[in-house]
């Protein structure tokens, strides 16, 4: 038996002499003992017995000095001794912890259960009363200090400890109890408060997150404490750390998953008590969560007996707290997730992202590698993006690209600049001007079809990060201020992700700006001034593809990391290409000539990709090999798609096929 359970035991057994007493006395008092329907509850007879003098439980705990010396003893040698822990936590005088092990007697010892029924002259009544809880604890019901003590503002029930019943009957007769859980944490035991279980998520502190001036703040009894939440902050930890400091074990709750008809202030009761039952302290958000209810909402969290830290995106409202809270400003994510992965994780996504390696590893029979890291990692993305975007999981390479030594250069420029962005903006301290965030953009430019795509995703997989395509259809909008908002989420979840923007067709919402001559020019400008300001802001990766450079926004195009122009195909560039779609390993007849068609027609990658994709099916429908009569008759289709004339100067020999 642990400490806790035998001194609270002990403190049950002084109990049964009381309630001897009081059993005695009523039998004494009784004018009718002969009645013949007593048997229907209790009789005196089985009155008397139920408490019979027994043996103690143990030597020095006969009687309730040596009980608390025993008790003493203990806690000096290190001991949990759980009601006397809770009666600190929750500033209950002797009397009140009395009233606590009255109580929970019937739920220790069911000879408590008849006796309580006997002194309630109703058997059915096996739990205390106010009344007898009062008696016992040598209250009187007529004193107001004593019916305080289980009245709705007492330390006991305003907290939760005692939950009061039959709230019909009159006040001294409601019944009392202890939720299942306090009981059995008055034993030394761990019972978790259902009402909390769902709501709690782990505490993970790390020793890169200087959580020192929080936890000086609260070591010298700050009751609040606000943490002003951003992209990119590592506030959890930082909460969960400076708690920790204190040598205190934070309640760390997700008020996020609150159902929607939880009252906030029964949830609110449940967590000041179980952050008290715990020796800790409550550390709660998102704020907003509770804001949108109402502000009394917020209002029942920022009054708690325990010390509390809240965590919230919004500026603090002075209507949410009668004393103003410490507001502090979390530290930011320091360093990345691995060594050669631009993850940047808070240390509870890195923790889960480790776990999510190990099981994906574990599926495979492999050890733990990089791969299964950014997989583990990109695993930890919210899902609010794909709602706005197409998600893209790379598979090009860097040798899949058919480009110029210099784009392909610019390419892994752009690659290390994210990799290697905490060491020079972090660690060589050249982060940029306040209000600069630490993303990176480039913009891509070039004809249609000459790999802006295509590098676009070699970059997200070279990275290891997901390709997340934006589709302008969902952000473009005819009426006034709805595209900022639009933008503004696509923003919002992508600062929530680690992955790769690509916005396609960029110029259609980064275009320059107009002439003000009406109302619709005033507000087109502002649209771009708003996207100007969100890039400047934004902490992630974002890619922009255009085919016409010239229509961007000069202040726009002075705002970008990087710039890579992807010029039209060369010759030699466009027999690699044709050679790329047309590998040896496909059925080709022997009078396919990749060098004619890579001198006689100048197109781009993407206009032959599609080609050699519309002759491999006019070959497959008549079962046999490609032949340079499919590759013709599929140019002059691409030709025409694209509004030029099929002349025979272009097409030479062939054009007789067509």
């Amino acid at each position: 038996m642990s400490a806790s359970a035998a001194y609270f035991m002990a403190r049950i057994e002084a109990l049964r002499a009381r309630v001897s007493a009081a059993v005695g006395a009523r039998v004494a008092e009784d004018p009718d003992p002969d009645d013949r329907f007593r048997g229907l509850y209790l009789s005196d007879d089985q009155a008397g017995v139920l408490f019979d003098p027994r043996p103690p439980l143990a030597g020095p705990l006969q009687a309730e000095p040596a009980l608390e010396a025993w008790a003493d003893v203990g806690e000096s040698d290190g001991q949990l001794i759980a009601l006397r822990n809770v009666a600190r936590s929750f500033e209950l005088d002797d009397v009140e912890a009395e009233l606590l092990v009255i109580v929970a007697a019937p739920d220790l010892d069911p000879r408590f259960e008849r006796a309580y029924g006997y002194l309630h002259d109703d058997i059915t009544r096996r739990r205390a009363s106010i009344g007898l809880a009062l008696e016992l604890s040598g209250g009187s019901p007529t004193l107001a200090h004593d019916r305080d003590r289980l009245g709705p503002d007492g330390s006991l029930v305003r907290s939760g400890l005692v939950v009061v019943e039959d709230h019909d009957r009159p006040f001294l007769t409601r019944s009392l109890r202890l939720p299942d859980h306090v009981v059995d944490r008055l034993l030394g035991g761990v019972g978790a408060d259902p009402a909390v279980r769902d709501l709690r998520v782990d505490a993970v502190t790390s020793a890169s997150v200087d959580s020192e001036v929080l936890a000086r703040s609260l070591r010298f009894g700050c009751r609040l404490v606000y943490i002003r939440d951003r992209i990119g902050a590592v506030s959890l930890a930082f909460a969960a750390g400076g708690v920790a400091a204190m040598g205190c074990t934070p309640l760390v709750v997700d008020l996020e998953r609150l159902p929607g008809a939880t009252d906030p202030a029964s949830i609110a009761q449940a967590l000041d008590r179980a952050a008290r039952l715990e020796g800790g302290m409550l550390v709660a958000g998102p704020v907003e969560a509770l804001a949108e209810r109402d502000a009394a909402a917020v209002r029942r969290f920022t009054e708690l007996g325990v010390q509390t830290v809240l965590i919230g995106t919004r500026a603090w409202d002075p209507s949410w707290s009668n004393d103003p809270p410490l507001q502090l400003d979390p530290p930011d994510i320091d360093g990345d997730f691995a060594p050669g992965l631009p993850f940047r994780l808070t240390p509870e996504q890195a923790v889960r992202a480790r776990r999510a390696a190990e099981l994906h590893a574990t599926a495979f029979g492999e050890p733990v590698t990089l791969v299964h890291l950014a997989a583990g990692a990109r695993a930890q993305n919210a899902s609010g993006l794909e709602r706005l975007a197409l998600r893209v999981t790379p598979r090009a390479e860097f040798d899949d690209l058919v480009l110029p030594e210099r784009v392909v250069r610019e390419l892994r420029d752009v690659v290390a600049r994210v990799r290697y962005r905490t060491k020079v903006l972090g660690d060589w301290a050249l982060k940029r001007a306040a209000g600069k965030g630490r993303g990176v953009t480039a913009l891509f430019a070039g004809d249609s079809g000459t790999g802006k795509t295509l590098s676009a995703e070699v970059v997200a997989g070279a990275l290891g990060l997901d390709l997340y395509v934006i589709d302008l259809a969902t952000v473009i909008d005819k009426y006034i201020g709805e595209t900022e908002k639009n933008l503004d989420r696509i923003f919002r979840e992508a600062d929530r992700v680690n992955g790769v923007l690509l916005f396609d067709e960029a110029d259609a919402i980064f275009g320059k700006r107009s002439e003000v001559n009406d109302a619709h020019d005033r507000y087109a400008n502002v649209e771009v001034a708003y996207l100007l300001q969100r890039m400047e802001r934004f902490d992630g990766i974002a890619i922009l593809t255009t085919n016409l450079r010239a229509n961007l926004d000069d202040a726009f195009l002075r705002r970008l990391d990087a710039l890579v122009d992807f010029p039209t195909p060369d010759q030699p560039s466009r027999l690699r290409l044709w050679e790329r779609h047309l590998p040896s390993s496909l059925p080709r007849e022997a009078d396919v000539d990749l060098e004619f068609l890579a001198r006689a027609f100048d197109l781009p990658g993407g206009n032959i990709r599609n080609i050699a994709v519309a002759a491999a099916f006019l070959a497959a429908a008549d079962e046999r090999s490609i032949g340079m009569a499919d590759l013709i008759r599929a140019t002059a289709r691409e030709y025409r798609k694209l509004g030029r004339l099929c002349v025979q100067t272009e097409f030479g020999p062939y054009h007789s096929i067509l």
